[in-house]
């Protein structure tokens, strides 16, 4: 626990029971952050279920959940001037009751979500597809949802606060920092313990009731713990009042509020940014961005665990300089993220070691966040509920700015270098002006003006010596957006393709399959096809071959626009009146559209493992599947196996097509490398390679064999029937694991299972 202030003998004896109490809060702090971070993660996922994985979506519901926050700590900041002002047990009791309301949520929230989706569903075309009016509507309803539960969250800093301050006057001075400390190391806590053991072990609802029976336990101890606290009712007028207020760095006191948005702002920018320009090096799996926030709440946690001991020796006058070093370890990612840096200095490659470039931003970040708010509000709870949610709504506005601005137009390099370009003018407003005391400007040590001329030089060389990611590539086009960096890069037959620094495909005729085998096994022509992730639009071609309408729908709207990047005809098959490309999440397109189709491929995002991805391998997908295929209609469903795969995932996928499907195939693709699920609700009989060629008109024949290997489609397609698979030999791989479910993402979660072979 960290060290308190010092007492004067005066006081001690007033406060010594109600200072016991401190370890209470302190833990009570610990286990919210744990439960508040759970409930982040948890939330988001289900909300991408109900209402699709778009980049829109995603920052609705960060922004509703942060607005909760937000709203809850100043409403309670200002409930507890109004009615709680000397009242330490009254507002205990309040606590306990939104942290029994918080446990609530638990069971609340995934079924509202779903609700949603339903309704949504029944609003036909005015809930359609791509249209304003979805994203209205779910924005509507995700903060109907959201926002009263996340107020809840939000109101536990200034009602504890307010227990604080009445119970053990001595420490409230710096009490935020003190729960501040708590709540990013319980955060922290939850971080490891929802992404490394608990989704994997309960599932997502599982881990949200984990987290509301915690919460439910903290409010029966708050609420217990209120009968044996005292109120002071020595005192009349809060702490801030008692004390004169002295202006920080020189500044008036009203400065301390854009100070705080900044910090909000600028951190949750940048930690937008990190993911993006660390994906190809930490991989694209969900251990990956649980490193990252790790890592930052690590971090976050250290620095401020640091000021705490900092305030005891330091006037807060004296952190002046710290601005400098702030803007400073903000641009350092830039080069520790370079992907020349490793072959220039060392030889090697650094892959996660990069993941430091981020720590002294972090914890510099947690030093000055809880010296602002202990600064502007001295222990008053109304003040700080007010502060903390300045700096939360900063915590809004730094996503969306770094997501839908700076990275589509300047890329992560130079998005890192604007958002630091607020924490220079903080440093120079707050280094240049003179502080309040003279003593603070001796005690800081070295100059401020000098350290914020040599952080600026040095930035700036950072900045000019480094280079983004996609400079490992001579040959390039790069297409940047709202959802990703996309490159494609390679020439002829070696082209690829790469979303965030990730390899998504690559030209194969195994993509030509994905097309061909399901519309073949089709026994009368074909009507029309869905194609769900478009990849090099290889699939998409291969399709529009048959001479169907064809529709393609992608998440990321950049990968499509390379289209002609790895096909000279896209233009001319774009402009077909047979061809449709949508950007959308394909479930979503799915719920809002009322189409059938003859047959639906699907080729989901390598790695299996990526996040999000078990939401096209899920039986709750195939379930809205099922709904827009015609009677003997054919799901196509790649899974790109490899030696290395875990075998699990395999077997998860082979059983949520079984039990989606009475009639489901499986073939060893081109290469051996990877598998074609064939699903229907009506049977696929036997057909011989020579059937299925003499289905396909000369278009697609053409396109079928353009790459080889064979020459004509009866060989060609011999190579993937002779490979059959029988599905009782998939299952034999590992017979234990259950299939894939929406709320149990087999393939995304699965350290426990490869490390310890444990299985649910």
């Amino acid at each position: 626990m960290p060290a308190l202030p010092k007492q004067s003998e005066s006081n001690t004896s007033e406060s010594n029971v109600p200072i016991s109490n401190l370890g209470w809060y302190f833990g009570f702090f610990v286990v919210s952050g744990f439960c508040g971070l759970v409930y982040e993660v948890v939330w988001l996922r289900l909300a991408m279920a109900s209402f699709g994985v778009t980049s829109a979506l995603v920052s609705i519901v960060i922004s509703m959940f942060m607005a909760g926050l937000g709203l809850g700590s100043w409403g309670a900041g200002r409930l507890t001037r109004r009615v709680l002002q000397a009242d330490g047990p009254r507002a205990l009791g309040f606590y306990s009751i939104a942290e029994l309301l918080v446990g609530v949520s638990s069971l609340a929230v995934p079924f509202q979500l779903q609700l949603g989706r339903l309704l949504l569903q029944r609003m036909g075309n005015f809930g359609a597809w791509q249209t304003s009016r979805y994203y209205l509507f779910a924005g509507l309803w995700v903060a109907i949802t959201l926002v009263p539960w996340c107020a809840c969250m939000g109101s536990t800093f200034p009602l504890l606060l307010a227990v604080i301050r009445q119970t053990a006057r001595p420490a409230s001075e710096r009490s935020f920092s003190y729960l501040y400390v708590a709540n990013v190391l319980g955060a922290l806590l939850g971080t490891i313990a929802s992404a490394f053991v608990l989704i994997e072990l309960l599932g997502f609802r599982g881990t949200l009731y984990v987290a509301g029976s915690l919460n439910t336990i903290l409010a029966l101890l708050a609420f217990r713990l209120s009968f044996r606290t005292g109120s002071s009712s020595s005192i009349e007028k809060s702490i801030s009042e008692q004390a004169p207020r002295s202006r920080l760095y020189g500044l008036p006191r009203s400065t301390v509020l854009p100070l705080l948005f900044t910090t909000g702002l600028v951190s949750m920018g940048m930690e937008v940014i990190w993911i993006r320009q660390l994906t190809p090096y930490l991989g694209n799996v969900v251990y990956a961005f649980a490193a990252i926030l790790g890592v930052y709440l690590l971090a976050t946690v250290v620095g401020s665990q640091d000021y705490r001991s900092w305030a005891y020796s330091h006037r807060p006058d004296e952190s002046a300089s710290a601005w400098s070093l702030l803007a400073l370890f903000a641009v350092i990612p830039v080069a520790v993220a370079d992907p020349l840096l490793p072959v220039r200095l060392l030889g090697i490659d650094l892959g996660g070691m990069r993941l430091t470039g981020i720590v002294l931003f972090c914890a510099m970040s947690g030093f000055l966040t809880p010296l602002l708010v202990d600064s502007w509000s001295l222990g008053d709870p109304d003040r700080a509920g007010a502060a903390y949610g300045v700096n939360v709504a900063g915590s809004i506005v730094g996503p969306l700015v770094a997501g839908f601005w700076l990275l589509p137009w300047l890329g992560e390099r130079r998005a890192i270098f604007v958002l630091s370009i607020p924490l220079f003018a903080i440093a120079a407003l707050t280094g240049i002006r003179k502080s309040s005391s003279e003593t603070a400007q001796l005690k800081s040590g070295f100059n401020p003006k000098l350290k914020l001329a040599l952080a600026t030089v040095v930035a700036i060389l950072l900045f000019r010596m480094s280079h983004d990611y996609e400079t490992k590539f001579a040959v390039r086009e790069v297409r940047r957006d709202y959802t990703a960096t996309v490159i494609a890069t390679g020439e002829g037959f070696d082209r690829r393709l790469l979303v965030n620094g990730v390899g998504m495909t690559v030209l194969s005729p195994i993509t030509k399959y994905i097309a061909h085998l399901p519309l073949a096994f089709m026994s009368k022509p074909p009507q029309n096809g869905l194609v769900i992730c478009f990849g090099m639009g290889t699939t998409f071609r291969s399709m529009l071959s048959w001479g169907i309408p064809s529709t393609a729908v992608d998440l990321v709207p950049s990968v499509p626009a390379l289209f002609g990047y790895y096909h000279a005809d896209a233009a001319k098959l774009e402009s077909s009146p047979l061809a449709r490309i949508v950007i959308d999440d394909g479930r979503r397109f799915l719920d809002g559209s009322t189409e059938a189709y003859d047959v639906i491929v699907v080729d989901p995002p390598p790695p299996p493992a990526a996040p999000g991805s078990s939401l096209l391998y899920s039986r709750d997908f195939y379930d809205v599947v099922k709904r827009h295929l015609r009677k003997d209609g054919i799901l196509q469903m790649w899974y790109p196996e490899a030696d290395s795969t875990d075998a699990a995932t395999t077997v998860s996928i082979t059983k949520a097509l079984m039990q989606s499907f009475p009639y489901v195939r499986a073939f060893q693709s081109f290469g051996y490398y990877g598998i074609h699920f064939l699903a229907s609700m009506e049977p696929l009989p036997t057909a011989s390679s020579s059937i299925l060629a003499a289905r396909m008109p000369s278009t697609a024949v053409s396109d079928f064999l353009e790459w080889g290997p064979r020459t004509n489609p009866q060989q060609q397609f011999e190579l993937v029937l002779s490979h059959e698979l029988t599905l009782e030999k998939l299952l034999a791989k590992d017979p234990r694991v259950p299939a894939i479910l929406d709320d149990q993402p087999i393939n995304e979660y699965y350290l426990l299972r490869r490390w310890f072979h444990y299985y649910r």
